[in-house]
């Protein structure tokens, strides 16, 4: 394959209006090019959202498995009236394309595509298993997507490796690679207190004042002290709202929504048990919910960190920062299964934005990158 056809397979990709949870066909068209180069393919759709599952080779003793992971849909566009080119018109304009998705990430998703199929057929023969995982539910509430698809791919399928092709970089290509990310952990805290007229206070216990020496100590409190990859875990407060919308009455509930990052250092277990011991040294009544959106995860395989740095300092003549910055990815539900999981991708600087926009010569050098990543795991 050509330089010319991983821009030509980006903009075809661009041009699906593919907004979460549809597809639009993109991976149909993915599907019939690995299918054309020897791939075994499998679709699966559960509740609105596409899934697509490609292979070529087998397990064998000492081999190393590799698997692309990625997203087809992307998020709304916003005004189109504000944007330079139709959001889904794919327009090269000078050393940029334009279009929703362009960053974030259907070029990489052509970028890896047709590394692999390269791949594949110059080495027909190659030893290990090299697959593609995508869904159309990366943007949305990601339940019908990667979540899902992985319990269903492991019981056949076992990966060494995973490389997710979320636009990591920041300021150059290859300049920043995930190698984890935080857990996520929201929690809703209700501070009870006792309603009355806010004339008759004595008669009364406002929750929001029971509350405030609580919420100080929350804003500095040390849950604790990371690790040498990961930032401590941190806690922000996201909504405060009373039970209450009437000017004379002090409400009887104080709701905190609230989120915590969470590196590997602390456990969904641990961090309840801390903020309970909080709540409880300041001898308030509180009700807690709880939701876990994310579990960290960290790959700490040197041989992989050793091959992407070889691969991008090849290509770019750079050498990458690794680190676990930014929010969730699907990279969660993988690495849940024992596997090494990183994210390289494309400059993410217009990802969501207006005018989303991909460097041309990221595209083609992205496709290397994969390429190389490749030929040094398999």
């Amino acid at each position: 394959m050509s330089n010319y056809d991983v821009i030509t397979l980006s903009q075809e990709l661009i041009k699906r209006q593919s907004i979460t949870p549809n597809d639009e066909g993109c991976q149909q068209l993915l599907a019939q090019l690995l299918s054309d180069a020897g791939f075994q393919i499998e679709h699966k759709r559960f509740g609105e959202v596409d899934n697509l599952f490609a292979w070529h080779g087998q397990d064998c003793e000492n081999c190393k498995n590799l698997l692309f992971a990625g997203h087809t849909d992307v998020v709304p566009t916003g005004d189109e009236s504000a944007w330079k080119h139709p959001p889904f018109s794919a327009t090269i304009d000078g050393d940029y394309l334009y279009g929703r998705g362009a960053a974030d990430m259907k070029s990489a998703v052509a970028a890896f595509t047709l590394a692999m199929i390269a791949f594949v057929k110059s080495k027909p023969n190659h030893k290990g298993k090299i697959a593609l995982m995508l869904t159309s539910d990366e943007e949305g509430v990601a339940t019908d997507g990667i979540k899902k698809m992985m319990p269903y791919i492991a019981e056949n399928h076992n990966f060494d490796y995973a490389l997710v092709g979320e636009p990591s970089s920041s300021k150059q290509l290859g300049d920043v690679v995930r190698i984890g990310r935080r857990g996520s952990l929201h929690v809703e805290i209700t501070i009870h207190g006792k309603q009355g007229h806010v004339a008759y206070p004595q008669n009364a216990q406002n929750p929001v004042f029971l509350a405030a020496p609580f919420i100080e100590e929350l804003s500095h409190f040390k849950w604790d002290n990371g690790n040498q990859d990961f930032p401590p875990t941190s806690f922000q407060i996201s909504s405060v709202k009373t039970s209450s919308n009437t000017a004379n009455i002090i409400p009887a509930d104080m709701i905190i929504n609230g989120n915590f990052r969470y590196c590997p250092e602390s456990t969904k277990q641990s961090l309840e048990q801390q903020l309970k011991q909080l709540l409880n040294k300041y001898s308030l009544e509180y009700s807690l919910s709880w939701n876990l959106s994310g579990l960290p995860f960290y790959c700490q395989s040197e041989h992989l960190r050793s091959v992407i740095t070889q691969s991008i300092s090849e290509t770019c003549h750079i050498k990458p920062e690794f680190n676990t910055a930014g929010g969730t990815s699907d990279g969660r539900f993988i690495a849940q299964y024992g596997v090494s999981v990183v994210e390289l991708g494309i400059i993410n600087k217009t990802i969501h934005q207006i005018n989303e926009c991909a460097l041309v010569k990221d595209i083609i050098n992205l496709k290397e990158i994969y390429q190389r990543i490749i030929t040094k795991v398999m």
